[in-house]
């Protein structure tokens, strides 16, 4: 029974992602109580004395905001906290960026230039953020040559074709190696990627274990490997057995070159 019942719920997850691009039936269910709840308060507020006048119109229902804990995106909220950590303190006055998240890019460029490298270039101006668009398999730097890298929560998805790149079944590997040629000697590399029980989600995502991660980076040192687990725990300095038997843990990794 219980074999029967994970099956089923293996089967209810899949019909939901196929679904979820053009209609979103768990939001959809959450939302009716949340709309009930907004005509409630509209109408309360447009009797309250002082209150502004309100035309249809002009309305704005946010229905699902109403929760009791304030929620943080799995695994982007700790990555974050962790690289930007790390890269203030090593006290660098440049750093660049392949493909990360533009958050933690801005408040990146407030302790030191940023270069960010991506296929889609950001199009807005930002004061000590500089964007040129490029490749994470063909970087524009020479061998050997950028002192502070990150790239977070990016290279499992290059291959996929998800955000208009070329089919790759070796896109994470070949994206690693890049990430290794342009790493300056002593350098360092601020890496993630979802860790746990290998499989390819396409075309969202590759899981890797965290030995084939650094499997990938044969050239590399490993400072420390931290991560946060399938609880949504940050775990700082953990051993790599710890995340392999994960379902969708995020493997964050410093590296350094010899």
């Amino acid at each position: 029974m219980r074999r029967l019942g994970s099956k089923w719920k293996d089967l209810g997850y899949l019909a939901y992602r196929w679904m979820e691009p053009v209609f979103n039936p768990v939001r959809a269910a959450r939302a009716i109580p949340g709309y009930a709840r907004f005509v409630r308060d509209w109408t309360r507020y447009r009797r309250m004395e002082g209150a502004e006048p309100t035309k249809l119109i002009d309305t704005y229902p946010l229905v699902d905001d109403a929760t009791g804990t304030s929620r943080i995106l799995r695994h982007y909220f700790h990555q974050d906290r962790w690289a930007f950590r790390k890269i203030h303190e090593s006290g660098v006055t440049e750093h660049v960026d392949v493909g990360s998240r533009l958050d933690l890019l801005g408040f990146l460029s407030v302790i030191c230039r940023v270069t960010f490298i991506d296929i889609r270039p950001l199009t807005d101006p930002v004061e000590n953020l500089e964007s040129r668009q490029g490749s994470i398999l063909e970087l524009p730097y020479p061998d050997h040559t950028v002192r502070s890298l990150s790239c977070l929560h990016v290279a499992e998805h290059i291959g996929l074709g998800r955000y208009g790149d070329a089919l790759d079944p070796q896109g994470t590997r070949k994206a690693c190696a890049e990430l290794a040629r342009v790493l300056a000697p002593g350098g360092n590399l601020y890496f993630s990627l979802p860790v746990g029980k290998p499989r390819l989600c396409f075309s969202a995502h590759r899981i890797h274990t965290p030995d084939q991660i650094l499997g990938y980076f044969p050239s590399l040192d490993l400072v420390e490997l931290s991560g946060v687990d399938d609880e949504n725990r940050f775990v700082r300095s953990v051993d790599p057995a710890v995340l392999r038997d994960s379902d969708y843990a995020c493997g964050l990794f410093h590296f350094t070159k010899r």
